[in-house]
């Protein structure tokens, strides 16, 4: 077995957004005074065990379907280039699928053990999870495909990250909890749509009907100008309604790093130009989600 293969197929560049939503979640937990090092450390192992599989889920089922082929623009894939078998990363799925799982429950039990009805609603959530990441590419009828990857996206990565982790922590939630997880779950579904935009011409031929591919470039770019302009909106919103301290404002510095992203994408209709923003947006997200955790704890 090829370590880096396999570590390419993971595709680490993923995980600092899918950490985005758990480290929001606990920093509004501990600044309202509820954390558990335990319960952060298992949220974002079991986290990363879901981004993985749904990373080698992608990858096998864009192969399958044919979106991942010798035309398309992109880091290589690794079932498509033939340097992992079918089978070999069916394997690994079912792999990341049992380490989801067993990092989960331990995660809920955890935090539940002495409500079984909050246990049981988690585990729903969290099998619901793996569904979602195994099916948006993979099996007969790839929700990705229909252009609902947005939606779902926003759902995992903004609400049910956010608002789970936060009540993991405190056992409690709060309506405007849900404006941070907003802003979360829209800049994923920002790096979502800057994918599908590099992947139009490919996807078309594939048969995958993304937002981008449904509306046309000129209007996915405008979507993705709303996108980060919202996300961001929501986090301004949020500090408005529980403003302290000037502190609490950090997180503007970020906002150069989001206007930087949204121009790329309008300017760059090359998709070898607009690949690097994917990662830029990642780590901005995880910026943003810093520097605003780090204002609610020192307001």
């Amino acid at each position: 077995m090829n370590l880096k293969i396999w570590i390419s197929a993971f595709r680490l560049r993923t995980l600092p957004l899918a950490l985005s939503s758990i480290l929001m979640g606990t920093f509004l937990a501990a600044a309202n005074g509820s954390f558990k090092t335990s319960i952060l450390i298992l949220s974002m192992l079991t986290t990363v065990f879901l981004q993985v599989l749904s990373n080698l889920a992608n990858d096998y089922g864009d192969s399958v379907h044919g979106a991942d082929h010798k035309g398309r623009v992109g880091p290589a894939r690794a079932v498509q280039s033939g340097v992992i078998t079918a089978a070999a990363m069916k394997k690994a799925i079912y792999l990341f699928i049992g380490l989801s799982l067993v990092a989960g429950v331990g995660l809920i039990w955890l935090a539940f053990r002495d409500n079984l009805t909050l246990f049981f609603t988690f585990l729903g959530l969290g099998i619901l999870a793996i569904i979602a990441a195994i099916t948006y590419t993979a099996g007969k009828k790839p929700y990705g495909y229909a252009g609902l990857g947005d939606i779902s996206v926003l759902i995992f990565f903004g609400f049910v990250g956010v608002a789970g982790s936060y009540f993991l922590h405190t056992q409690s939630i709060y309506p405007a909890l849900f404006l941070p997880a907003l802003s979360c779950g829209l800049f994923a579904t920002g790096v979502l749509n800057i994918n599908n935009i590099r992947d139009i011409q490919s996807d078309k031929k594939a048969g995958k009907l993304s937002i981008p591919v449904r509306i046309g470039r000129e209007k996915a770019v405008f979507y993705h100008w709303t996108l980060l302009f919202v996300g961001f909106s929501a986090g301004i919103i949020y500090t408005i309604l529980d403003y302290q301290s000037l502190f609490q404002l950090l997180f503007l510095i970020t906002l150069p790093l989001f206007l930087i992203n949204a121009r790329a994408v309008r300017k760059f209709e090359d998709p070898q130009q607009i690949d690097p923003y994917l990662k830029q947006l990642a780590i901005s997200t995880l910026q943003f989600v810093v520097t605003f955790g780090a204002g609610q704890l020192i307001r």
